[in-house]
């Protein structure tokens, strides 16, 4: 009976490695990928944009409070307490609204950045499935990061030129970037 089992065992453990011999798995940078389509360029280009406007907004409150700050300074002496007291109040207001506005603008910033990457990420997910169902993959590999610091060439081919040409980018577009 023990021998049975045993044997049993071998060969699944057989089976199982001659199965997996026969996978193929593809694999590809996907930040490289991305980084070459132009609609990445686009999401990129706005998040820029509307992070200008947000600095610049920024920028005006800061100058509002340093100017109103150095009235304070100036006339501080001469005050008498009920006003020295308001314009205090004031500047706190000013600060704390100052570091509101930045702390709100960096999660619209983040936030405006997602939903314009979200079209860049879905486009790039459908190369790619497309790709591996295509290719019959048992799966494809993101190689960014060190993730995949080996792949066997016997078993893992570089995707990236195919789903280039699925997301209708060219070797001279490749080349180029």
């Amino acid at each position: 009976m023990k021998r049975l089992a045993l044997l049993i065992s071998i060969l699944s453990s057989f089976f199982t490695l001659q199965s997996f011999a026969q996978m193929r798995i593809g694999y590809l940078s996907y930040d490289a990928v991305m980084h070459r389509m132009p609609e990445y360029a686009e999401a990129q280009q706005k998040v820029a944009e509307l992070r200008v406007k947000y600095e610049q907004e920024a920028t005006r409150g800061e100058e509002e409070f340093q100017r109103k700050f150095s009235e304070f300074l100036q006339g501080q002496k001469d005050f008498p307490e009920n006003i020295l007291v308001k314009r205090q109040a004031e500047l706190q207001a000013l600060m704390e609204t100052g570091i509101k506005f930045r702390q709100e603008a960096q999660q619209l910033l983040s936030k405006a950045e997602q939903d314009f990457m979200a079209g860049v990420h879905e486009r790039l997910y459908n190369a790619i499935q497309a790709v591996g169902q295509e290719g019959a993959y048992a799966a494809v590999l993101n190689t960014d990061g060190n993730q995949c610091p080996f792949i066997n060439p016997a078993l893992g081919e570089d995707i990236t030129k195919q789903v280039l040409e699925k997301l209708g980018l060219s070797e001279s577009n490749e080349n180029e970037q």
